[in-house]
């Protein structure tokens, strides 16, 4: 009762001043990024408090049409001497008031509204309604109209975001008459140009590579007025965040800008320490700044490099070394496999990798913990390995909103939908202690199975999506490092997890538990070998989920399972002193067609492998050898087997 007298109060008090509040700018912004979302407010007269209102956002067509999906309060916030406000995301400029995270706002056709009452009158799926209505918008992107919708809230015309085809860089404003145009965004301030004009700041920086600053080194911090000030400007800045604070850094974070001048410069100098913390973020942000003045932005972002980081002496799958990690593989781990063939030793297997009473099984949470050492950059141990696009990326910019340019998220390698275990752990990890049994009927586990997720660039990832290996085979120009780790993580998948196989050809990507292509896989298997970097990971991942991929310790195995030696029975091989791996060469690399080996003195077998996996050349021989290659210029991979023992070369035919 209380709620309802102080509401009836309100809108009393609203009538008497004949005060009003309208929807007086939308830019939903771009459908692949929604970074630059804002809504702009205006009321008839300034600095009007918004107590009371709150504004709701609608959908437009589908089984949810005239449902609400979002709902912003507006108590505490308060209109400008033009009586604007804005909310929306960081990179509108000037600042928004109330920031917003991105892709808050629907594309359209929907719709928002301004009411009299509190966020907690609209919760989600709360039906359009007039009651209490202050204003209204419905829009759209080149859509139908949501007459629905338009119906719910009394409006009578839907306003094109992309009247003009210009939709990713104008913006929905509203006339003086009272009706809408598209044109460029005019964010916090009168669509006519009229009203008090505020005196913008930027902030810039001053690094020897944009963006980024090292341990040990200074950075300059520029603001900048668009026109002289006419007095005295003071006021102060934050870089401090969850890990940069005072300990970080020296420097005065207070400006002191004297009449006359537009700019203002600060010099932070960045502690060297002996530690090695990971590359960490400093925020540049301001504080509170007088009212005829204005943020062009804010929330400046630096990577504050560690130059402590730790490099491995195992290489990266770019440049792999073999023979480095040891294999932490327990003793009599795999004797069970011993003897056996075809679907029995299959089964064999997976009474290994699914054993129940052993197995543990984490969250999709965890992986992210896992991939950040598992997939560690050789190189750098302060960024991760990105797995498609063969390059390195800092740990920090992992993707956790719905922009993935320039972040590195997780891959399911058996994708999600393929699996049929979308969504199955939760994304809040719990920790290497926490975990659950799992077994061979276990679908959901797969979710969060690291033998088969990878570090992966965003965009490259959704161009993945869920397509089979042979219809997606990679961005043009990388050399294939990850062939042969996807095909192991496949053929780990299909012997650990029921319902799940590896199968020839390209199965429709609707396909539930088939992911090709079986044939092409065999073949990067051996194309592309295990190297330190994947037994690296092997041996990490173990220790969370106490089980290994097999097909990492043992490669060959794959062809006793899905290949050409199916039905046979398998032997682990046994180590031969007598080839010593280290030692053997190929020479001239590069080389014009003719190369050596050397560092064999038995009878040995020589097969060259294109990096689509193809043979395209093999050779028996015995001993020192010199031999014509006759292949076109490329990068091939060199398979020398003697004594039952492999050795791999890249080599380059120029």
């Amino acid at each position: 009762m209380f709620k309802k007298i102080m509401l009836l109060l309100a809108f009393l008090a609203f009538s008497v001043s004949n005060a009003q509040i309208v929807i007086n700018e939308l830019d939903s912004d771009t459908p692949s990024t929604n970074d630059k979302q804002f809504i702009e407010l205006k009321s008839t007269v300034a600095n009007l408090s918004l107590n009371g209102y709150v504004l709701v956002f609608f959908n437009g067509t589908g089984t949810l049409a005239t449902k609400s999906y979002y709902v912003i309060d507006l108590d505490g916030l308060t209109t400008d001497v033009n009586g604007i406000i804005v909310l929306g995301n960081q990179l509108v400029s000037p600042v928004p008031t109330k920031l917003l995270t991105d892709s808050t706002f629907q594309n359209g056709p929907d719709g928002v509204a301004i009411y009299l009452g509190n966020a907690t009158d609209f919760p989600n799926n709360t039906i359009a309604t007039t009651t209490n209505l202050i204003d209204a918008l419905v829009y759209d992107t080149s859509d139908v109209d949501a007459t629905a919708l338009m119906t719910a809230l009394g409006v009578i015309s839907q306003i094109d975001e992309n009247a003009n085809g210009a939709q990713t860089t104008q913006s929905i404003q509203r006339k003086n008459d009272g009706t809408y145009e598209t044109k460029a965004p005019t964010p916090g301030a009168n669509n006519d140009g009229s009203g008090f004009v505020f005196n913008g700041i930027t902030i810039s920086t001053s690094t020897a590579v944009a963006g980024q600053v090292t341990e040990g080194s200074s950075m300059n911090i520029i603001f900048t007025t668009q026109t002289p000030i006419t007095s005295a400007l003071n006021f102060t800045f934050s870089i401090n965040t969850g890990t940069i604070n005072n300990a970080d850094y020296t420097g005065s974070t207070s400006v002191a800008m004297v009449a006359g001048t537009s700019s203002y410069t600060a010099t932070i100098n960045f502690v060297d320490d002996v530690l090695d913390e990971g590359d960490e973020t400093a925020i540049i942000k301001f504080g509170t700044l007088p009212s005829v003045y204005c943020r062009i932005n804010d929330f400046i972002e630096i990577r504050v490099i560690d130059n402590d980081f730790v490099v491995s002496p195992w290489g990266t799958p770019l440049n792999p070394t073999y023979g480095i990690v040891t294999p932490t593989i327990p003793i009599g781990y795999y004797d069970s496999l011993e003897g056996k063939s075809g679907a029995t030793l299959k089964q064999a297997i997976q009474d290994i990798i699914a054993n129940p009473s052993v197995v543990h099984a984490h969250n999709y949470g965890d992986v992210e913990t896992i991939l950040k050492k598992a997939d560690q950059n050789p190189l750098n141990s302060n960024q991760v390995w990105l797995m498609y696009v063969e390059q390195p990326r800092s740990k920090l910019d992992i993707q956790e909103t719905g922009i993935n340019t320039g972040k590195w998220n997780r891959e399911h390698i058996y994708p999600q939908s393929r699996g049929g275990y979308s969504d199955g752990t939760s994304s809040i990890p719990d920790g290497i202690n926490v975990w659950l049994p799992t077994n061979a009927n276990d679908i959901m586990a797969g979710h969060g199975d690291a033998h088969h997720i990878r570090a992966e660039d965003g965009p490259e990832n959704s161009i993945r999506n869920n397509k089979d290996y042979g219809e997606y085979l990679g961005p043009t120009g990388t050399q294939g490092s990850w062939h042969g780790d996807v095909a192991r993580a496949l053929f780990y998948m299909a012997c650990r997890y029921n319902g799940l196989s590896v199968v020839n050809g390209n199965p429709a990507n609707s396909t539930v538990g088939q992911l090709g292509d079986l044939a092409l896989l065999l073949q990067w298997n051996h194309a592309d070998p295990k190297d330190d970097f994947e037994m690296n990971r092997n041996n990490y991942i173990y220790t969370w989920q106490v089980n290994r991929n097999p097909f990492i310790d043992y490669p060959d195995l794959a062809d006793y399972v899905f290949g050409a030696n199916f039905g046979q029975t398998w032997f682990a091989p046994l180590s031969n002193t007598t080839f010593d791996a280290a030692r053997v060469v190929l020479y001239p690399n590069p080389t014009k067609g003719n190369v050596t080996i050397f560092g064999i003195t038995t009878d040995a077998k020589v097969e060259m492998f294109s990096t689509l996996g193809q043979k395209v050349y093999e050779q028996n021989f015995s001993g020192e050898t010199s031999i014509n290659l006759n292949l076109a210029p490329g990068i091939y991979l060199a398979k020398i087997t003697a004594n039952s023992k492999t050795v791999f070369k890249k080599i380059v035919v120029e």
